[in-house]
């Protein structure tokens, strides 16, 4: 070998990183790419002509499905488990920082919600609703099964940042007099902030991407992966690549605000830290 060449088990597992990277992206360009087909494109390649047709047709009244509906209802629930993950998450976090009865068997048993199949929890949850007579929306039992899968990672999120958190920020807290809700507002919330911002952006995007969990406990309105499902077996034009197209965008820019608001929080703190650093001098 000579020297400064790279060893054979590199090229090898850059190729399956190279695979990786395809399996991963390929289908997301493929759809971006079709979605610009022209007004008489088809749903394969080659594509025939380029145009922005689709993307306006969105927006037209469409003879199948409820796109609008059921976008609005995708939002909303991502929006309503977000808030939910991110305050559940937090207080467990406090919680289990202190060692209380039962404390491993509740940990395992929230945990235990990853390892079962998804499907298995949907239609657990929507027999559950039928056997009680309570009627299945997105809003009771969609959340709930959702829930059960936004849960375990936000509270796996806030209990490794807790692990590293130093309680010696809330002692010197304690000592200045501050009480224990000014302790968690102004010390504990402002430390953890940017890993809240990751707990709320697992918690929209796994509920807003959710199918499995979803298909047997929303009832009879659709959320939007559900909509999209359907509309496979029955939509001939590109108008369904032009709404992948939307939905990844708009999942983008909800990464984008939310790495927006990390930096935005660590300049602040740092600008905090460097203003109360020049006031000790």
């Amino acid at each position: 070998m000579h020297h400064g060449a790279r060893p054979r088990s590199f090229y090898v597992l850059a190729s399956v990183f190279a695979i990786f990277v395809v399996f991963l992206y390929g289908p997301m360009l493929t759809v971006i790419l079709l979605a610009f087909q022209g007004p008489d494109g088809g749903l394969t390649f080659p594509m025939n002509g380029v145009s922005l047709h689709w993307f306006a047709d969105i927006f037209q009244p469409q003879s199948i499905g409820d796109i609008w509906g059921s976008f609005s209802r995708s939002i909303w629930l991502g929006l309503m488990v977000m808030v939910l993950t991110v305050v559940i998450a937090f207080a467990a976090g406090l919680a289990f920082r202190r060692r209380f009865k039962g404390s491993g068997v509740l940990f395992y048993i929230v945990i235990a919600s990853l390892i079962m199949p998804s499907i298995v929890v949907s239609l657990g949850i929507g027999s559950m609703f039928e056997f009680l007579g309570i009627p299945r929306t997105w809003w009771s039992s969609g959340l709930g099964a959702h829930l059960t899968w936004t849960l375990p990672f936000g509270l796996l999120i806030m209990f490794a940042v807790f692990n590293r958190f130093d309680p010696a920020y809330e002692e010197a807290a304690r000592d200045l007099g501050a009480s224990g809700w000014q302790t968690i507002r102004y010390v504990v919330l402002p430390i953890v902030a940017p890993s809240l911002v990751g707990v709320a952006l697992f918690g929209f995007t796994l509920s807003y991407d959710e199918i499995s969990r979803t298909s047997q406990s929303v009832g009879p309105l659709n959320t939007l992966p559900l909509e999209l499902q359907a509309m496979q077996t029955n939509v001939t034009t590109p108008v369904i690549y032009a709404l992948g197209a939307y939905t990844t965008a708009l999942s983008l820019i909800v990464i984008g605000i939310c790495l927006s608001l990390v930096a935005m929080v660590r300049r602040r703190r740092r600008k905090h830290g460097s203003d109360a650093g020049m006031g000790m001098v």
